[in-house]
């Protein structure tokens, strides 16, 4: 199609729409999308309707067609997908150390290493943490604990569990534990009373050894740390028997040493039984930022690795091996299922303050825990307030949780407002400050942006074929039906 031919294109307002291949793709703020031909969508966009067909059905059923729009049914699945405005901050991230026993590649945390002495969370401050937490007015919540590395503060985790089941029992609410470990300090005592009290599990594993040790040394030595990764991934593995959900997960940090070894990636993920994997790009917060020239990449560079990682997932699906790529998993949930997929990230507004809250192992609390790190490098722009200091109702309504707010609110940012991944996205005011120095960031320049409409395209360019892979999708999103 010709320049002058695209700007002939006046398609109805209550839609999003974008070129994706030969077709268009639309989507609608119930979450719901469709494509058409080019011939089809240069009707549609200049009359509002097409002949009778097949398509026209969708878009009357879909809720596309202006003559037959079911506002309650558009509504309702708005509703359902955005269940989380809602609700106050449901993930309440506990950093109990700083100290880490690791020296990765691309950490974040900015983490002092093993000798760093007084960032530990104490007891006195592990309670009021979870005092602070259990005042969010929903009827559940889940505690994350983050590093450093936590299990160099067993104690304060061990207490955590404990009192905060206790403390929750009372106050009528449901809790949850999630620990982000990288297991090297895992011992069977300590895996049982996690598995006792069940709490999830998630770990690193950036590939086969020689990828994964490269990335994540041992700071003692530097010695690598794949192989006590993989033991006890395998250990908890068997403790919940083969197929069960009980078991550990694991996230992928990409970095340039990634690209090119998809496969290779993928396969390990599916060699050692794992459920999901979660592809993620480098965040340029801490040491990331000072060695993004040489371990860093493009977002185009990004974006061919999660096509072909995703790819693979796909393909060893149809060949019966049960592997979810996360990212796609929770696009999904709301483009299939019009759920709430409970991710703080892909919101609008983002859940910076809103969806959850981290404390830091002094007791400052900040909108999130890339906040949490920024911080770490001295830039507190971020900090909320302190568990010791101040209240609940005075965190969550401070300065910073209000412009956070504002500036991931996607209808007032200009290049979001009308873009086709608008009903499934969110932006991060933490990243863009970094990156751009704005909370509001510049979209058309924002490498983040980038990225993520390469998830996207990845995503819905498989969801075209209606067959094979889109079954693959429904078992992600619907396993109670197969």
């Amino acid at each position: 199609m010709t320049a002058k031919k695209n700007a002939d294109i006046k398609a109805p307002p209550h839609i999003y729409w974008a070129k994706l291949g030969g077709d268009y793709l639309m989507t609608n703020d119930a979450g719901e999308h469709m494509r058409l031909s080019a011939a089809q969508f240069r009707r549609f966009s200049r009359t509002g309707t097409l002949q009778a067909s097949p398509a026209l059905n969708e878009l009357r059923d879909k809720g596309f067609a202006r003559d037959m729009l079911d506002f309650e049914d558009q509504a309702a699945k708005w509703g359902q997908s955005n269940a989380y405005v809602r609700r106050g901050p449901g993930l309440h991230i506990m950093v109990l150390t700083l100290r880490c026993n690791h020296k990765c590649l691309y950490c974040q945390a900015g983490a002092a290493g093993a000798a760093a002495g007084g960032t530990d969370m104490d007891i006195r401050a592990v309670h009021k943490s979870l005092d602070f937490a259990l005042n969010a007015p929903g009827p559940g919540l889940t505690v994350e604990f983050q590093g450093g590395e936590p299990l160099l503060n067993w104690a304060a985790l061990r207490e955590a569990v404990v009192y905060g089941e206790r403390k929750a029992a009372a106050a009528g609410k449901e809790i949850k534990f999630a620990l982000v470990s990288n297991f090297s300090l895992m011992t069977e005592e300590k895996a049982s009373f996690l598995i006792r009290h069940g709490v999830a599990l998630c770990t690193s594993l950036d590939g086969p050894a020689d990828l994964h040790d490269r990335n994540r040394p041992l700071r003692a030595g530097g010695g690598g740390s794949h192989a006590v990764t993989v033991k006890w991934i395998k250990y908890f593995r068997k403790r919940c028997g083969k197929d069960s959900d009980c078991g550990p997960s694991a996230l992928l940090t990409v970095s340039r040493y990634s690209l090119g070894r998809e496969r290779e990636i993928i396969d390990e993920y599916a060699r050692l039984g794992l459920h999901s994997v979660f592809v993620r790009p480098l965040t340029p917060i801490g040491f990331a930022r000072t060695i993004w020239k040489t371990a860093g990449y493009t977002s185009g560079e990004f974006s061919q690795f999660y096509r072909n990682s995703l790819a693979r997932v796909v393909e060893l699906n149809k060949k019966g091996i049960f592997l979810k790529e996360k990212t796609a998993f929770l696009i999904l949930k709301k483009v299939l299922g019009f759920e709430d997929n409970k991710y703080v990230d892909l919101r609008c507004p983002c859940g910076a303050g809103l969806g959850q809250l981290a404390y830091n192992f002094n007791g400052d609390i900040y909108t999130c825990d890339e906040a949490r790190m920024l911080a770490w490098q001295g830039d507190p722009i971020f900090r909320i307030g302190n568990i010791f200091k101040d209240t609940y109702a005075g965190v969550v309504s401070s300065a910073a949780v209000k412009a956070c707010a504002a500036a991931s609110c996607l209808d007032s940012q200009p290049m979001c407002a009308r873009c086709v991944w608008r009903p499934y996205c969110g932006v991060c005011p933490v990243y863009n400050y970094q990156t751009q120095g704005s909370l509001w960031g510049y979209m058309p320049a924002n490498e983040r942006c980038k990225f993520l409409k390469g998830v996207f395209e990845a995503v819905f360019n498989l969801l075209k074929d209606k067959r094979a892979t889109n079954k693959v999708f429904q078992k992600w999103v619907y396993p109670e039906s197969f």
